[in-house]
């Protein structure tokens, strides 16, 4: 069988890692990696490919940023051509991103299956470009595999019960793998400079990065907070900051960090501020409580007990979830028991 495995984004590097090694480790298949270069930087792409041990690109189509649709229609006409050329008997898709959507379109009109992994997940919100791509892709493709129980119920609100699987979570997988490599070596992980108490906090959604008032709520926030922050940021946004907000001197910018780093950062913080999924999840997964800088979530199994509360970027709200006790009672498996590569690599074969 072969397959053309599309990723594009730092989150869907991780999880592609954790599949790749399984569906490589099978002699019935044969992976062909296809990045998109949506993230292309050495700190969004490069690093992970190493780290991770993912296999170097089949095809690069280095498409770089630009207007949503813009970089889909690019990736498209990329990735047709591949997949015309290569006549693949599959091809996978992960996550929400543009290439995502892209490379499930492409294949979908080639009339070649599409698989999804990280399918189901609904923030109810449209005015997501990601809720968007989530639900076309779900809908065009013939296998979706669901990472937890609510997924599930929201695939089977739409009717798409016959070709979903629950598989659990590729990226609780990533984390249990790659857990013992940071805490083998932490020293080699260690981000310098970096305080023995201190929140993290990432910041990369366009709802924020692009609403200067909302990094006014959330950077207020920030100065009312006694704690040392870390913030790894891309370079645009901290052009904006730079641009309209003064920057608390407790608040330390650093650049975007590999996967072991930043796992390394999220085990040593005391507690992670972030609008972003994946941390959302990585947090949980590694026992520290989470405060959403976004409306709703995803990951509403993470809720539970205030593991993860979500503010918004309302200043008092992020203030008084910072300030909240340390949860007690004992996180939920609701991501799988950390198989989940495996069990697509049964249904793929099947």
């Amino acid at each position: 069988m072969k397959i053309v495995s599309i990723v594009g984004a730092r989150p869907q590097f991780i999880k592609a890692a954790t599949v790749s090694r399984k569906l490589r480790a099978n002699q019935a298949i044969h992976e062909l990696l296809l990045h998109t270069g949506q993230h292309y930087d050495e700190n969004m792409s490069d690093i992970f490919f190493r780290e991770l041990n993912i296999p170097e690109p089949d095809f690069n189509l280095e498409v770089g940023s630009g207007s949503h649709a813009r970089q889909t229609g690019i990736m498209l006409r990329g990735i047709e051509d591949i997949l015309i050329r290569e006549k693949p008997d599959l091809t996978l898709v992960y996550g929400d991103t543009n290439s995502t959507l892209a490379g499930a379109l492409a294949a979908v009109k080639l009339h070649i299956p599409v698989a999804h992994v990280e399918a189901g997940l609904r923030s109810f919100n449209r005015n997501m470009p990601e809720e968007i791509n989530r639900i076309v892709t779900d809908r065009i493709s013939d296998l979706l595999f669901a990472p937890t129980l609510t997924a599930i119920d929201n695939l089977k609100n739409e009717g798409l019960s016959e070709i979903t699987y629950f598989t659990g979570d590729v990226m609780y997988d990533s984390v249990l793998f790659y857990k013992s490599s940071v805490l083998n070596d932490p020293a080699k992980f260690k981000t310098p400079g970096i305080p023995q108490k201190y929140l993290l906090a990432t910041i990369h959604r366009a709802e924020n990065t692009d609403n200067p008032e909302n990094l006014k709520k959330i950077l207020a926030a920030f100065s009312r907070l006694s704690f040392e922050i870390i913030v790894p940021l891309h370079p645009r946004t901290l052009n904006i900051l730079d641009k309209t907000i003064k920057i608390p001197s407790h608040v330390h910018i650093i650049e975007p960090v590999g996967y072991l780093q930043m796992l390394k950062l999220t085990l040593d913080a005391h507690k992670v501020l972030t609008d972003s999924g994946g941390l959302q999840k990585e947090a949980y997964f590694l026992g520290k409580p989470c405060i959403t800088l976004r409306t709703e979530t995803e990951w509403v199994e993470t809720l539970h007990d205030h593991w993860n509360i979500v503010t918004g970027c309302d200043t008092d709200l992020i203030v008084d979830a910072v300030n909240a006790p340390i949860p007690a009672a004992p996180r939920k498996s609701g991501f799988g028991d950390g198989h989940a590569a495996d069990i697509i690599l049964e249904k793929l074969l099947s």
